[in-house]
């Protein structure tokens, strides 16, 4: 907050001596075209800051305003990188072979999902997902394997990534089974699901040697931090970046309103 005061130095000392009663005159002297008598002088820093500190404890809405302001910028930075992201790794994100694909491969729509096998919100927006998809024929989903809360959900994705390796077209239902069980999901609980759905363990703890693996999940951290995501769900849908989980409505609200960046 120092910093942000400081940083207003120029713009709040003359408010403060418009208000104060340092600078001569009023409202009226200005219109009238009347001489204002000379300002008082402050030669050091710490009267200034004094002066800034009385007129901000007078007139606290200023703060509220600065960081108003202040956010507004840091969203159309943000918005503006993503944007710029969304242009230059179109085909990392919509196109990636390390990706998982719910729906139809060939659909015109797409949405593009982070997420984790631990994520309450995730496991929310799960029936979104497939409401989503069981109701529009031309829409699939691309699924980023996102670990982010804590070792279970980074071994829980490595037998997810070595799942997609061995069965990749039973890939769907291991995903919804997973993410929609109950409890924290970790190695042993995925590869209980694995098992009961036809794939050996020991199949699958070779396929999750393959160095591979930690790199396609390196590479969706990359993109994620490009993209200034760095929670779960996170979607990608056209041109938007788009946090948490919104509800299926307004999820088909922005597909259907979705332009992809050429």
């Amino acid at each position: 907050m120092q910093k942000i005061i400081l940083g207003l130095t120029g713009t709040v000392m003359a408010l403060a001596l418009l208000g104060g009663g340092y600078a001569a005159g009023r409202v009226h002297a200005f219109s009238t075209g009347e001489p204002a008598p000379a300002v008082a002088q402050v030669d050091n820093r710490a009267q200034t800051e004094s002066i800034i500190r009385d007129y901000l404890l007078s007139n606290p809405e200023i703060l509220v305003e600065v960081q108003t302001a202040l956010n507004a910028r840091d969203q159309e930075a943000q918005q503006k990188q993503q944007a710029d992201v969304l242009k230059s790794e179109k085909a990392a994100i919509y196109q990636s072979a390390n990706d998982a694909i719910i729906g139809n491969p060939k659909a015109t729509k797409t949405v593009v999902e982070f997420f984790d096998y631990n994520c309450g919100y995730c496991k929310h927006a799960l029936a979104d997902m497939q409401a989503m998809v069981q109701d529009d024929p031309d829409l699939r989903f691309v699924m980023k394997e996102f670990p982010i809360l804590g070792p279970d959900s980074q071994q829980a994705h490595m037998v997810a990534a070595a799942f997609k390796r061995v069965a990749p077209e039973k890939y769907a239902e291991f995903h919804m089974r997973l993410l929609g069980g109950s409890g924290r999901a970790g190695e042993a609980s995925a590869l209980r699901v694995a098992s009961s759905m036809g794939v050996e363990e020991a199949t699958l703890r070779e396929a999750m040697k393959d160095p591979a693996i930690i790199e396609e999940f390196t590479q969706t951290f990359e993109l994620a931090n490009k993209l200034s995501i760095s929670g779960t769900p996170a979607y990608v849908i056209g041109n938007e970046v788009v946090s948490g989980a919104i509800g299926a409505d307004a999820l088909k609200s922005k597909v259907e309103a979705a332009t992809v960046i050429n």
